[in-house]
């Protein structure tokens, strides 16, 4: 019971599982990239998605799968979520995938690829897809139809496609035309149409479809042919798709025109004249006829026959070959041949009327028999030709000539006829006899072949010819030739490696092997040229450099095949052309100028030495200033460098220069060179005096001033460098009641008192103090006027003023200062100046190193002047009109012991 029951039961789960199977069916063209969507299954079967789902309810997300992962499935991406399909990265191809074919073929597991019977253009995808979970679950059928676009060129089979066509072919004549185009794609996108490039005016193209939608080409013909006008036509066949754009394909099409008997034998004359004498041996030459036809093969063929017009006994005496209408004396001329022969000649074509030719033959009887000529080969001697050697020598025998009289009654003389360097002499003491011989060397180049009759004749004026063919044998003796001796080649430099230079060319006036040139460089030919053994082609394997060698020079052989081979040698020249390769190049790439300050404008500098390895334009230079191009300019030509204006060192102690070198190449090269010009200084400044900054000013001294205390200092710069700027402080004039209290240090400038001052030694003293440089060769000095006042307070301001307003009657000391620093001076020899630039540059290395120390020595200063300005010893009070007196605080400031 329990088997009758599932047997009942098992066709119902069947046909419930199979109703619930589902067939979607989608459209995509073939060569999508990946990504493109095909569609969404969950939204064409209507599932409710994630979304779509009662936010109460907990049943699980649907999953869709791929039943199989057949061959059709790896051009699909299925997501397993949301059921889209993408095409893979796998690209689809319908004419790889779908073969046309009325059966559907599987390509793996339950995904396949087939053309449906009823149209040969469909191409369908099938995928098996799986719904889960449970309560969704269902088998989806999914058809994807592949749709054909148009990427496939029309091609023809062959290359060459080969038609006959006979020439008797009517007009509208048509032939199909094998081997016709293909192209994979379907429908519009196959073959559509068919054209020639060249129709000649007698073609045209008509296209045929049958049944199975095949489309075949046919050739008509629209005009009359004649092989023997033109025998053949080649023109272009062209085949078109129908997409957009239309793709094409080609191939030669040859049309033979086939040839058909139209045409017949026909003789040039109508008749020939010939005269034969009665002596004539058998088989004598009488004469030829020749008839031609136009047509070929088998419809050209011709035989020659007699007419039935022609006598028994004309046939009898001459013989006439069918083939090649040759008419030979067959039977011997006697007394009783008939002088005169009327032959009428046949030529004969398949289906044609014979052509017609009549030929004379007049007899003249002789009564003796003519001279007999015999002869004996010495030298080599084949079917009555004779062969000799170029290089045999002169008088070279080649045969005995016998001459006889058959009659023995009458005398026989013979001579040569004929061109050529032959005597034909009689050969004592023997009569009747007679030596052929050469009588000038051969030459085979010059002729090959000669053709001589020994000619005998009877007294009785009867003759015999004896025709001998001489063939001349090469030897190798003639040398190869080249075209030209020296052959100047010319190539760029840099050229790519194999480079053809040129193609040697020798002749040999030899024949066969012995003519046969080889081509050979010399031993003093470079081993990066190569000459081709054959051919003569001359290359060049490597890169060439004009800048490493301009010009080579070699030589080359020609040898020929002959034993022993004989050569002869040619001469190469290559000049290497340059190229614009090599950049201007600086000899140095810094170049340093020591230059006095001072120095005039457009004075040279130095000079700016840059080569260019190339030649020519290539190697012209063009020099210019990158920068500071205001103040320096530079000669294009020699390369000096100058200075438009003069220059100051205390305005600029250096300059940096880039100069440029452009060469003249196209596009040009280019370098770039530093300049540094350092300018020496001269002594040109004298020392400026910062303080005191008048001469009206003066200081309060107390009495009770200590000796050796400093009372104040006289500071003063110099804008030069080096000695130039080492100044020396020096008293030179003098004014008060004990004027000797005061000094001045040479090298600081400080102003110490020297002595206690006494009750009488109260008043103004005025210090003339010089400020001297220690420049060569002379130095600069300036002077200013210290004032210093000792009281034990200043009470009447204006009475000071009015004493300073006075000029002061000092009396100048001509005592130099004595400092510790004494720059030893030479004169300057005017005819050397390269020392004295040395010492110059020595100075200015050794003047930065005192600026720099004498910069921080006033820095130092300065911040202890600020920091004890509340406990200064001493008060300047400037006496300029511009400035308010009373502004000033009129309490003197005492000095006190330091």
């Amino acid at each position: 019971h329990l088997l009758l029951f599932l047997l009942f039961l098992g066709p119902f789960n069947c046909f419930a599982s199979y109703s619930r199977a589902t067939e979607l069916f989608y459209s995509l063209n073939e060569g999508l990239p990946a990504g493109v969507l095909i569609g969404s299954l969950a939204r064409d079967l209507r599932l409710p998605t994630a979304g779509a789902q009662h936010p109460a309810a907990s049943q699980p997300p649907l999953s869709f799968t791929l039943a199989s992962r057949g061959l059709g499935g790896q051009y699909v991406q299925l997501d397993n979520r949301s059921g889209e399909l993408h095409t893979s990265a796998v690209e689809i191809d319908r004419e790889a995938l779908c073969m046309e074919s009325s059966e559907a073929t599987i390509i793996g597991g339950e995904a396949a690829v087939f053309s449906s019977s009823a149209s040969s253009e469909s191409c369908l995808l099938l995928l098996d897809v799986l719904v889960l979970p449970q309560e969704y679950f269902r088998l989806v059928k999914v058809k994807i139809a592949i749709q054909d676009v148009n990427d496939n060129a029309p091609h023809f089979p062959v290359p060459h496609i080969h038609l006959s066509v006979p020439e008797n072919s009517p007009v509208n004549t048509r032939l199909a035309i094998e081997h016709p185009a293909l192209d994979p794609d379907v429908g519009t996108n196959s073959v559509q149409t068919y054209r020639l490039q060249e129709n000649y005016g007698v073609f045209t193209l008509d296209v045929e479809e049958n049944e199975s939608g095949e489309r075949t080409p046919y050739l008509i013909v629209m005009g009359a042919l004649d092989r023997e006008t033109q025998e053949e036509y080649v023109t272009v066949i062209v085949a078109e798709d129908g997409g957009t754009p239309p793709l094409m394909g080609s191939a030669t099409l040859t049309i033979g025109i086939s040839d058909i008997n139209d045409n017949c034998p026909q003789f040039n004359d109508s008749q020939l004249n010939i005269t034969l004498y009665g002596n004539s041996s058998l088989g004598s030459h009488v004469a030829t006829v020749c008839a031609v036809d136009m047509d070929l093969g088998s419809n050209a063929q011709i035989t020659y026959s007699y007419s039935q017009k022609v006598s028994q006994t004309s046939r009898d005496l001459f013989h006439l070959d069918e083939s090649t209408g040759a008419i030979t004396l067959s039977s011997k001329i006697d007394g009783d041949t008939p002088r005169y022969h009327r032959l009428i000649i046949l030529g004969n074509g398949p289906g044609c009327i014979p052509a017609v030719i009549t030929v004379l033959v007049t007899i003249i009887k002789v009564m003796m028999r003519p001279p007999e000529v015999v002869p004996r080969f010495i030298a080599n001697e084949v079917e009555g030709v004779v062969y000799l050697k170029e290089l045999e020598p002169i008088n070279t025998p080649i045969a005995f000539f016998t001459i006889k009289d058959p009659d023995e009654k009458y005398k026989v003389n013979c001579y040569l006829d004929g061109d050529g360097p032959f005597r034909l002499s009689p050969y004592k003491p023997y009569n009747n006899e007679y030596l052929l011989e050469t009588t000038k060397p051969l030459d085979y180049e010059t002729q090959q072949l000669y053709e001589i009759s020994v000619v005998a004749w009877n007294s009785e004026g009867f003759h015999v010819n004896k025709i001998i063919k001489v063939q001349i044998l090469d030897d190798n003796d003639n040398s190869p030739v080249f075209s030209q001796q020296l052959i100047e080649l010319s190539i760029e430099e840099n050229n790519v490696p194999n480079a053809f230079l040129t193609k040697l060319h020798a002749t040999d006036a030899d024949s066969g092997e012995r003519g046969q040139v080889s081509y050979f460089l010399g031993p003093d030919a470079p081993s990066y040229f190569a000459l081709d053994k054959s051919t003569g082609v001359l290359t060049v394997s490597t890169q060439l450099d004009r800048e490493e060698k301009e010009k080579y020079r070699y030589t080359v052989k020609a040898v020929d095949s002959g034993f022993p081979p004989r050569e002869s040698i040619a001469t190469v020249t290559i000049t290497v052309l340059d190229k614009n390769d090599n950049s201007p190049r600086f000899i140095n790439k810094d170049f340093s100028f020591f230059v006095p300050e001072n120095f005039p404008g457009f004075g040279e500098i130095g000079v700016i030495s840059v080569t260019d390895a190339d030649a020519g334009q290539n190697g012209w230079v063009a020099l210019s200033v990158l920068n500071g191009s205001d103040i320096f300019v530079i000669d294009t030509g020699k390369g000096v460098l100058r200075a438009k204006v003069s220059l100051d060192r205390e305005q600029q102690s250096s300059y940096v220069l880039w100069i440029e070198a452009v060469d003249g190449g196209d596009p040009a090269l280019s370098s770039t060179a530093k300049i540094t010009i350092l300018l020496l200084d001269i002594n040109d400044n004298p020392p400026l005096v910062l303080f005191p900054q008048s001469n009206m000013s003066y200081l309060l001294v107390l009495p009770s001033t200590l000796p050796g205390s400093p009372i104040t200092e006289v500071y003063a710069v110099d804008k030069d460098t080096g000695m130039n700027a080492v100044i020396a402080y020096s008293i030179i004039g003098r004014r008060g009641p004990r004027p000797e209290s005061f000094s001045i240090d040479p090298k600081t400038g400080n102003i110490t008192l020297e002595e206690s001052l006494m009750q009488n030694d109260y008043g103004l003293y005025r210090l003339l103090v010089k400020v001297s440089d220690h420049g060569y060769p002379e130095p600069l000095h300036s002077t200013v006027m210290v004032n210093l006042f000792v009281n034990d307070t200043v009470s009447n301001e204006s009475y000071i003023e009015s004493l300073l307003r006075r000029e002061p009657d000092i009396s100048i000391e001509e005592k130099q200062p004595q400092i510790s620093i004494e720059p030893t001076h030479k004169k300057m020899e005017p005819a050397s100046c390269m020392p004295t630039l040395i010492a110059l540059s020595v100075i200015s290395l050794g003047s930065i190193a005192l600026v720099t120390g004498m910069g921080i020595y006033l820095c130092l200063r300065k911040e202890k002047k600020h920091h004890g300005a509340d406990e200064n010893l001493e008060v300047q009070i400037p006496l300029n009109g511009r400035i308010n007196l009373h502004m000033l605080e009129k309490k003197p400031v005492e000095i006190s012991n330091i």
